[in-house]
């Protein structure tokens, strides 16, 4: 089977899904305009419905040592809830560095929900594409919207 790809919106934002039939290759937030589909779950996710995206399998499970531990863990998070790096550190065995280390090399943020750790205080921060994209998804997930001044987009 060959990878399929398509651009699809998500808020302010466009986000590219690189996939073959239920596999999810790449997920990233880019300039493209929307072109082509994308896997029914992910577009319903992007249309702001509350979607699980478990029912993809990310090819960031596969990774090996500790990153797939994590990158599993992280999955368990159900959309709307939130947890800590701590928290994923102390399930997969290991620390909360490197959990943060981890998921900035997640190559398929939304499937592999990293958006939803989040520092033992409380505080958005870590997310590789940028802080405005994590507050929208969690806000999003959440049922809130986020304003943000033109200066911050």
């Amino acid at each position: 089977m060959a990878l399929s790809e398509g651009v699809c919106r998500l808020g302010e934002w466009s986000v590219r899904v690189v996939w073959e039939g239920d596999v999810i290759h790449v997920v990233e937030f880019c300039d493209l305009p929307p072109a082509g589909e994308v896997p029914a779950p992910f577009a319903a996710y992007c249309r702001g419905e509350p979607t699980d995206l478990s029912v993809l399998h990310s090819t960031a499970l596969e990774r090996p040592g500790k990153s797939a531990a994590i990158y599993r863990e992280v999955c368990t998070v159900p959309y709307g809830m939130t947890t800590t790096y701590g928290t994923i550190a102390r399930l997969a065995g290991t620390s909360a560095r490197a959990v943060g280390q981890v998921m900035r090399r997640n190559p398929t943020p939304l499937v592999v929900p990293c958006h939803r750790v989040i520092g033992a205080d409380g505080s958005i921060r870590g997310f590789s594409p940028s802080i405005a994209i994590k507050e929208h998804l969690l806000a999003m997930e959440r049922g809130r919207s986020v304003k943000r001044s033109a200066a911050e987009l």
